[in-house]
């Protein structure tokens, strides 16, 4: 029986897209925390919080789940205990994720928009603890995650696998959970960084008319360098903004539709349309988590410079060893007479 195109679609794309992320986030992850891009440190903390989050996301979601859970099917991972933990980290990882890409567009609206509250919020310590914060939130708000799910089968008394509870699932809390968790992420992302980029948008477009009068009174050929910065600012905001809302709407729409028309279980039919669309939805939202790395290398100089030097180090070092351990052979050979 020829196999669907949708799960031959599947097979290939995870293990590369695994391929290419882990390393980008990463390289990612080192370069911020180097400090030498040119980016305030309360930045860099955001940044490098997402990129951590998005390694998570490439981990556990697709390395864990999608290629090893499917292609060693009865491996310890199908340990009862093992895949309830997978299943409550995804939901983590994934809900730290999205928020943590919301906290980046917000310390920006903050930095931008808000010049009495800068002061305040964008800094090192306020973003780690509010990261820190946001994380343990979102752990403790995914443990009903943990008695959702109940063993597949019993095997010498061993619990294998894990289903969903219909217990669980079909009773008042559960399903006021399911519709929390479903408007909790990604809806309410999605409207807040609109909310704050439409703010940022309108508080740019004040200030660079306001400035433009002045400079008409002073040099109209001088270059204005804040008001460089902030294009590039707004350029790399406007960029992780864009990319994840495009990139997570198939997901949201489809996670959506199925919620309202009650359409969750696609009994074997891979060919099925809700089907197709909820894991393309997938497909483009597990992408969002490796292209971060891609807008910094485009939008960013420095950081080009530092994944080029980055890049570049192994090599550096290995040269640096052979050309010592020849300096070494040399020195220790007898002199020709």
């Amino acid at each position: 029986m020829e196999r669907p195109t949708i799960l031959l679609i599947k097979d290939i794309y995870y293990p590369v897209l695994a391929t290419f992320a882990i390393p980008a986030n990463l390289l990612t992850i080192v370069i911020l925390s180097r400090g030498n891009c040119g980016l305030s440190k309360c930045i860099s903390v955001y940044m490098v919080a997402m990129a951590t989050a998005d390694l998570l996301v490439m981990t556990i979601h697709v390395i864990v789940y999608h290629i090893l859970n499917h292609h060693f099917p009865n491996s310890f991972l199908s340990y009862t205990d093992v895949c309830k933990f997978i299943h409550c980290m995804n939901c983590i990882t994934l809900d730290i994720s999205v928020w943590f890409t919301v906290l980046f567009t917000f310390d920006r609206f903050v930095a931008i928009c808000c010049e009495k509250f800068k002061r305040k919020y964008c800094t090192v310590r306020t973003a780690a603890a509010v990261i820190t914060a946001v994380a343990v939130l979102f752990c403790l708000q995914n443990t009903p995650f943990w008695f959702a799910y109940e063993p597949e089968r019993i095997i010498n008394n061993i619990p294998w696998g894990c289903r969903s509870r219909v217990d669980f699932f079909s009773s008042p809390t559960g399903v006021v959970y399911s519709w929390l968790k479903s408007i909790f992420v990604p809806w309410i992302p999605f409207a807040l960084m609109l909310l704050f980029n439409c703010l940022i948008v309108r508080s740019i477009f004040v200030a660079n008319k306001a400035r433009r009068g002045l400079r008409r009174h002073s040099n109209e050929n001088q270059t204005d360098p804040e008001m460089e910065n902030r294009r590039k600012s707004i350029i790399l905001l406007f960029s992780v903004s864009g990319s994840f809302l495009l990139l997570w709407l198939t997901a949201a729409v489809s996670f959506l539709t199925t919620r309202l028309t009650n359409i969750v279980h696609y009994r074997g039919d891979y060919g099925a349309p809700v089907y197709i669309a909820t894991e393309s939805g997938y497909l483009l939202m597990y992408l969002s988590s490796c292209t971060n790395t891609c807008i910094y290398a485009a939008t960013q100089t420095k950081f080009r410079e530092e994944l080029k030097k980055v890049a570049k180090s192994p090599w550096t070092f290995i040269l640096t060893l052979v050309k010592k351990m020849k300096n070494n052979t040399k020195a220790s050979c007898p002199n020709e007479s």
